[in-house]
């Protein structure tokens, strides 16, 4: 596991003495780095080069003396340093003649990078926790991150739940040179074209996979994979056990409840690649045994409930000698595989009927008596043009609870006056409409999802909680190569005729058991709702936590109540993702002592 923290200016030093004192980077400490003024940091890695004139370090992947020093002698020469680096990393370079520090991750963002300008410089570091330790940086909460959170369930980049506090956004590069600039280095390339058979590309998807996963590799007695049963993580394992036939050990979580459990499908992965599988059965008792201390762990507010499963996952994984983790994170995002896209794509069909004749259409329905709109045909179609009407990306968002609710009725007054509800959106927007003029509807939507989905939720949930046992993890789909290749990919047969991940599944017809790529997307989700109906203990702490929420400035003590009450009704399913969400901020303050 990487770690590390540096900051620029006069208290660089001190900085790092008070985190070694707090018991951060307790492992392997290393001074990397001692003329401050301009830079002080420790970071837990081998990968640096340094001397009078510069610093490079990457983390994330191995890299030699050599390979580091073609990364300094590109950036002098102005080349693109950054293509030289695959797989998740941060990278850290300093320029001392120059006196210019840059700072950079993956195009994905699979690592995160936290930063916050001071008076005297600049701080970083891999958590949230470290940059708010510098003295110069307040812990000031963000009234619109609280917001952000209860509308996506995480705080998004390029805001954090700290108003001084910044990260990095997937191919992102921050330099600093007296002053602060941030730019993208990389634009994804979708060039809508299969220049080769389908069946040829096919088998370039799998070799590229194969590749990604072997270098994920350094020790495969000491690596294993998640294994949920579904196309990505049994694709994962699948090529982990090609390139180690026989040594592959694979991790999976059921739970005991029906239409939750998906070991069977697992199993089945594990039959046809013979893998060393290992289970664990998570229960109530287990999520409030954790989920105080999950909540805490986190930099910031984080209310995905998978992160419980993911837990108990690599906990098992570490306690059987594994110490990296291949994770499937990814293929729905480059592939296409979330009902989501298919159901804009319906709606992006309204506007291929001629201007005119939509506006009748919407005149006449809009324009219906109540009784007539008893008429489901009817009540459809007036339905389906009033969310066609509104554009992409704002429509994926119809069904948020935050576009239900007027915030008036969730939040105090104060609160509100200090917010804009519109910033979500906007954030949205920005991701969407940043791909060239050519992208495709649907590429335009895994490109915001690979930032909405990927970045800001999937990876902070699976990079925090191997973190929390002591294994590094990696992704192999995410690999620049498969990325690349993904964009090549016409969007007509990533999606064909309303079938998700078309080109992925005949991809990897053969080597993929039939029945896992036929089976109903799952994933690691968390019977949540349901333990809560009959787990006492686990109401406890859930209304317990709520209840605490009416101490903080945020929300009306009415909206709380209801949430409960709800959630105890007949509403149970759809309120209980909403008292996850609240639980998890409020443990979050209790962990942070906030």
């Amino acid at each position: 596991m990487t770690l590390f923290a540096g900051s620029t200016g006069k208290k660089s030093l001190d900085f790092i003495n008070k985190l070694k004192k707090q018991g951060f980077f307790a492992s392997e400490e290393r001074l990397l780095i001692e003329n401050a003024p301009f830079l002080g940091c420790v970071i837990e890695s081998d990968n640096c080069i340094k001397n009078d004139d510069f610093y490079v370090a990457v983390l994330g992947g191995q890299y030699g003396q050599n390979e580091l020093r073609n990364i300094w002698q590109s950036y002098q020469q102005g080349k693109d340093y950054l293509a030289l680096i695959h797989g998740g990393f941060v990278l850290i370079l300093a320029d001392y003649r120059k006196q210019k520090l840059v700072l950079a991750i993956d195009i994905i963002g699979q690592k995160s990078l936290y930063y916050a300008q001071t008076s005297t410089g600049l701080v970083f570091g891999s958590h949230a926790d470290v940059v708010i330790a510098h003295p110069d940086v307040s812990n000031e909460i963000s009234s619109q991150s609280i917001y952000d959170y209860v509308y996506f369930h995480q705080c998004p980049s390029p805001n954090t739940i700290y108003s001084k506090v910044k990260k990095l956004e997937g191919c992102q590069v921050l330099s600093f040179q007296n002053e602060l600039s941030l730019d993208y280095y990389w634009q994804p390339e979708f060039k809508e074209k299969l220049n080769a058979s389908l069946a040829d590309t096919g088998q370039e998807l799998q070799a590229t996979l194969v590749d990604s996963v072997r270098r994920s590799v350094t020790n495969i007695d000491e690596t294993g994979a998640f294994l949920s049963g579904g196309l990505d993580s049994s694709s994962v394992v699948g090529s982990l056990s090609k390139v180690f036939p026989g040594q592959a050990k694979s991790f999976s979580m059921g739970f005991a409840v029906d239409g939750y459990d998906e070991i069977e499908y697992a199993r089945m992965a594990v039959e046809r690649f013979n893998t060393q599988q290992y289970e664990y059965y998570v229960t109530p008792a287990d999520t409030v045994n954790a989920i105080s201390d999950i909540a805490a762990y986190y930099d910031e507010p984080f209310g995905n409930s998978s992160a419980l499963a993911t837990y108990y996952c690599a906990k098992l994984a570490k306690e059987n000698g594994v110490n990296t983790l291949l994770a499937g994170d990814g293929g729905d995002e480059l592939f296409a595989g979330n009902e989501r896209y298919t159901t804009q794509m319906l709606f992006e069909k309204y506007y291929l009927i001629p201007k005119p004749l939509r506006n009748l259409l919407k005149t006449c329905l809009f324009n219906l008596s109540d009784p007539l709109l008893k008429n489901k045909i009817l009540f459809k179609g007036k339905r389906y043009i009033e969310q066609a009407e509104v554009p992409l990306p704002d429509r994926l968002q119809d069904y948020n609870f935050l576009h239900r609710h007027l915030a008036q009725e969730i939040f105090t007054e104060d609160f509100v006056q200090q917010i804009d509800t519109s910033k979500p959106l906007q954030s949205l927007g920005e991701s969407y409409h940043r791909p060239e003029s050519g992208a495709s509807t649907l590429n335009r939507m895994l490109f915001m999802d690979w930032k909405s989905t990927l970045h800001d939720n999937d990876l902070v949930k699976v990079n925090r909680m191997t973190e929390m046992v002591g294994v590094d993890v990696a992704y192999p789909l995410l690999d620049k190569d498969v990325v690349s290749l993904s964009c090549s990919i016409p969007s007509d047969i990533k999606i064909k005729n309303r079938k998700l991940r078309w080109f992925y599944k005949q991809s990897m017809q053969g080597f993929l058991p039939d029945t896992i790529l036929n089976k109903p997307k799952h994933g690691f989700g968390l019977p949540f709702g349901i333990w809560l109906k009959d787990h006492q203990p686990l109401k406890e702490l859930a209304y317990d936590s709520i209840n605490s929420l009416k101490k903080r400035p945020y929300f009306r003590a009415e909206f709380l109540d209801h949430a409960i009450e709800m959630h105890q009704s007949v509403h149970a399913a759809y309120y209980g993702e909403l008292v996850w969400v609240l639980m998890m901020l409020e443990l979050w303050f209790q962990g942070k002592k906030l």
